[in-house]
């Protein structure tokens, strides 16, 4: 679901939504991987093995997938009709979740919140902030995003058309930022080094 609004929505001081708390689902979520653990499915070092490989991953996925964009016109356009096709070229898998990347331009800009709870896509940017997660985040980015953004330091001209895109359990979005301006001698490597995590969910600029 896409929500297309004329503001944008802050996060900031976030408020965490009592997630160091011991809840139901975390309860059972512990009970079943012991449960696992135990009848050999797999094994705690499997375990361990698979949220390291979680915590490893970094905004410098997304920032090589933009790089190669905006050095590579078939690539952008493959990458904007099917981004987790296009992202496995660069050995990226999405795995089975949906993966859909819109491009800023001159006049229209994008910014990402997940309303329900904090849908991510964590391949390609590794761990949400906390506050993509907060209460704050989640309900203003599509009540008042020009708001937000400015308390991003991102300060949008009224002709700009600002677009704020919800993300769900099965659907992810990353934003294609503006290419900076004079960087038509960088590499790709030096490209990818200007990406930071924040233009990658539309609250900041390059």
């Amino acid at each position: 679901m896409t929500a297309v609004t004329d503001g944008l929505a802050s996060p900031h001081a976030a408020t965490r939504d009592d997630e160091d708390s011991i809840s139901y689902y975390r309860t059972m979520q512990v009970a079943v991987q012991e449960l696992l653990i135990a009848k050999g499915v797999f094994s705690a070092a499997d375990v361990t093995a698979t949220v390291a490989a979680m915590d490893a991953r970094t905004t410098a996925r997304g920032a090589a997938v933009v790089a190669r964009a905006w050095l590579d016109a078939a690539f952008k356009h493959r990458l904007l009709t099917d981004a987790p096709t296009a992202c496995a070229e660069l050995g990226l898998e999405m795995g089975p979740l949906k993966l859909i990347v819109i491009e800023d331009t001159p006049d229209t800009h994008n910014v990402v919140v997940c309303t329900l709870c904090s849908c991510y896509p964590r391949m390609l940017l590794g761990i949400p902030p906390d506050w993509y997660k907060s209460r704050e985040y989640r309900s203003r980015c599509v009540r008042e995003p020009r708001a937000v953004l400015r308390e991003f330091g991102t300060d949008l001209p009224d002709t700009v058309r600002l677009r704020v895109h919800d993300s769900t359990a099965d659907m992810r979005y990353m934003v294609l930022p503006l290419r900076p301006a004079n960087t038509a001698h960088l590499s790709q490597t030096e490209l990818a080094k200007l990406v930071t995590r924040d233009s990658l969910i539309g609250v900041t600029l390059l």
